[in-house]
């Protein structure tokens, strides 16, 4: 048993204006794509679905990390990080999770760029061009706001019904005119502590 893997793209998106405003560095965005068989495609309802995680996901971690790093360059290199998988429409919205919801898919990646922060996420369902939106953060810091990106993209002949779209992203370079500060001044101002943020 192994994970079959139609076809993997790779996008690189560079933004040089924001606002009508030239960047003081350009903002770089990168996304890693792999189009996989769903695994449990045609299975009914499986109960189970572990003996699949344990083949497929520590391929697909490795698989997308290793592009992401060649395209950027390095590890260090990785400002923010996500992921996000988009199931076909005969899938369920847990076997999109499972292929992305364990160590041995994020580990992977999360040991390769040094991150302590989770792996920001987004699991949907949907046909062929649906969108995959692939949320980020800093890698190291969840409340650096200038780092609260999200990559955009589609690919038209996925996920067919019985496939599943799996994804990493990461940015070199945060928003280029980021002014709405981070949440640790949000904190200070309402008087809470940063280790309980909701104040409960």
């Amino acid at each position: 048993m192994s994970i079959q893997i139609r076809k993997t793209l790779l996008q690189v998106e560079t933004t040089l204006i924001e606002g009508g405003k030239a960047a003081a560095a350009p903002l770089k965005l990168f996304a890693a794509i792999a189009v996989v068989k769903n695994p449990w495609a045609g299975k009914g309802f499986v109960a189970d679905l572990k003996p699949e995680i344990h083949v497929g996901a520590p391929v697909l971690g490795e698989l997308l990390t290793k592009m992401i790093l060649d395209a950027v360059g390095s590890g260090e290199a990785v400002e923010a990080y996500g992921k996000a998988a988009v199931v076909g429409l005969d899938g369920e919205i847990e076997h999109a999770s499972a292929l992305i919801h364990t160590l041995r898919f994020g580990n992977h990646y999360r040991q390769a760029v040094g991150a302590k922060s989770y792996l920001a996420f987004c699991n949907t369902r949907g046909p062929g061009n649906a969108p995959i939106m692939i949320p980020l953060m800093d890698k190291n810091d969840e409340g650096r706001r200038s780092h609260y990106l999200t990559i955009h993209t589609a690919i038209p002949d996925a996920p067919a019904a019985d496939e599943i779209v799996v994804a990493l992203g990461a940015s070199v370079g945060g928003r280029p005119h980021h002014r709405i500060g981070d949440r640790y001044q949000d904190l200070k101002d309402l008087g809470q502590d940063v280790a309980n943020p909701a104040g409960v």
